[in-house]
């Protein structure tokens, strides 16, 4: 195990060889070419290149959540630029660390696949032949890492180098170029096609002694499907691959190997208790750490930033800071479209009130000397009872301030981990979806609209799919027949913002809808109309937080800057626009 460790510690070279010494890496190859004798040996690496997805530059922060904020549902808290502010605010420059983190990051997690691809094709000639079998998906498991990395770095960047081997990444800094946007494109796509062909559906894996958190047929087909959506999108725009996207689709959809799981709640308690559970999970970041020590640690900021504002609880949990809050536009629309039952204050679409906590918990909190304890509902006052903080909360006019601090509620530790590990008030356990069946789903009816130039029976059949179930079978699922392309196209707009809200995949979408810049100004246009029309004291209160909207520029926030380091070393590369 020891050798493993050290193994997978000199795995993380740098993309750049200016910040590596040629000792260590000499010292490094020696010890590399002494393992992988045996498909475990294999194996052990191969993690390796799956741990690069639990960093604060991955999933464990930025890509979860971070660079997710700053759209039509979700905001920083707050109302300036200041410390942690500034990047999902949009006024950050192109120097800003955690972008330079993250790119680092992707392409050390790039890195480690090529050298496990390289090394693994040699040794593995000398495998018996169970051995070899289980390299080949090892293969197409690293392939299908390699593809989700480059399609983080391509939808986020745009203009980057494709590092398609170990040599190139040992390059001086001023020969590596940026490639053509659809050339990675076409390399993410080679590699999926590989892993799809290769690897076994989850529940169908009989050569892994484990598929847990692991690539699978059916997470290759919903990657690749994501990844045909996207290319399909602003800013390359090739329609033509929406066929591919509902194809692709289609085979997952048609394969019956994954399906929705029954409760939508159910989806929660899993990934707050670490539950895996393939029949919905397609791609899911693992967070488990029986203890927090440092950042070696597998833990992430998941229920932390994104969860429900929570205090101390003394000798059991930590506090929960929330800093994630939700646009309130977002609930105004969400409600105004599905309705709420005035007598006991429940939407029929339970994925409202499972997404959106009004609410937050006290264990032993102190305000303006008053104690107070469980939940609170932020709408009221702290003296107020339930059914007047709630009355205040459906009533659009009262308490504008405060409903500005209503939060995410999917990864409500306090409310859904079963048993704290550790005494944390910014890290947890907690995982993280990638990508869902839902998501796939969603995808397909949008690719069939796209391509077929208007909604088919299996596109209304895929969307009222995932609304079925966020309303338990209630009719009130059931979608307008007879819409036209462009009225299709909103109703997948809005159902992709309720069914995967705060999930990582709003800005993104977006982004590839080509509606970003237009969207946060409506969304600015949306709350204003509703804070004028509050009874809040607009002397003390002139306007609502919504910081991004000043710092939004069209043509530049659709993509993340080149990291100022990369344009400094890499003295062929182009910045994007606008940075």
């Amino acid at each position: 195990m020891k050798k493993f460790i050290y193994y997978i510690g000199f795995l993380a070279l740098c993309l750049l060889p200016a910040a590596c010494s040629l000792e260590e890496e000499s010292s490094t190859e020696v010890e590399k070419n002494k393992y992988m004798n045996d498909a475990k040996e294999a194996q052990d690496v191969l993690l390796g290149v799956y741990r690069t997805t639990v960093e604060d530059g991955m999933y464990g922060y930025h890509l979860s959540i971070y660079f997710s904020m700053g759209t039509d549902i979700s905001q920083v808290e707050g109302s300036t630029t200041e410390n942690f502010r500034i990047l999902p605010t949009n006024a950050y420059y192109a120097s800003q660390a955690e972008v330079q983190t993250t790119w680092a990051s992707l392409y050390s997690g790039i890195y480690n696949a090529n050298d496990f691809l390289e090394r693994v094709s040699v040794k593995m000639e000398s495998y018996n032949e169970t051995d070899k079998n289980l390299a080949t998906i090892y293969i197409a498991e690293a392939r299908a890492l390699r593809a989700l990395y480059y399609f983080e770095l391509v939808r986020r960047w745009g203009h980057i180098p494709l590092m398609t081997n170990t040599a190139m990444s040992h390059q001086h800094p001023s020969t590596l170029i940026q490639a053509d946007p659809v050339d990675v494109y076409k390399f993410i796509e080679e590699d999926l096609l590989y892993a799809c062909d290769i690897l076994p559906y989850a529940t169908d894996d009989h050569y892994r002694s484990s598929n847990d958190y692991r690539f699978s047929k059916g997470a290759a087909l919903g990657l690749l499907a994501k990844v045909y959506a996207t290319w399909a999108g602003y800013p390359l725009r090739d329609e033509s691959k929406w066929e591919a996207a509902a194809k692709t689709a289609r085979i997952l959809v048609e394969s019956g190997k994954h399906d929705l799981l029954n409760d939508y709640e159910q989806l929660w308690k899993n990934t707050c208790n670490g539950i895996w559970d393939p029949t919905e999970s397609l791609i899911e970041i693992s967070f488990y750490s029986p203890t927090y020590s440092g950042s070696s640690d597998p833990v992430g900021r998941i229920g932390k930033w994104n969860g429900v504002k929570t205090t101390t609880q003394a000798g059991k949990s930590g506090s929960t800071a929330a800093n994630v809050q939700v646009v309130h536009s977002f609930v105004l629309d969400w409600r105004r479209a599905v309705g709420v039952d005035v007598d006991n204050r429940i939407s029929p679409d339970r994925r409202l009130d499972l997404s959106i906590a009004n609410y937050k918990h006290g264990h032993n909190d102190d305000k303006a000397g008053i104690q107070y304890l469980g939940d609170v509902y932020l709408a009221g006052k702290y003296t107020d009872s339930k059914d007047v903080a709630l009355e205040k909360d459906l009533n659009e006019k009262k308490s504008a301030k405060e409903k500005q601090n209503y939060t995410p509620a999917k990864w409500d530790i306090d409310k859904y981990m079963e048993s704290v590990p550790f005494v944390n008030n910014d890290k947890s356990t907690v995982n993280w979806y990638v990508l869902r069946y839902a998501d796939v789903l969603l995808l397909y009816a949008e690719a069939l609209n796209e391509w077929k130039g208007g909604p088919t029976t299996d596109a209304y059949a895929a969307i009222e799919k995932v609304r079925k179930r966020g309303y338990n079978g209630d009719n009130g699922y059931k979608l307008t027949q007879g819409m036209d392309q462009a009225q299709f196209r909103e109703a997948i707009q809005k159902e992709r913002a309720y069914e995967l809200a705060f999930e990582g995949h709003r800005r993104l979408d977006l982004v590839r809808w080509g509606i970003y810049f237009e969207t946060i100004e409506k969304t600015h246009t949306a709350l204003n109309e509703w804070w004028d029309n509050s009874d809040i004291d607009k002397a003390k209160n002139p306007i609502p937080n919504y910081v991004v909207y000043d710092y939004t520029k069209e043509g530049k926030h659709e993509l993340m800057p080149i990291p100022q380091r990369e344009m400094d070393l890499c003295t062929q590369f182009e910045q994007n626009p606008g940075w």
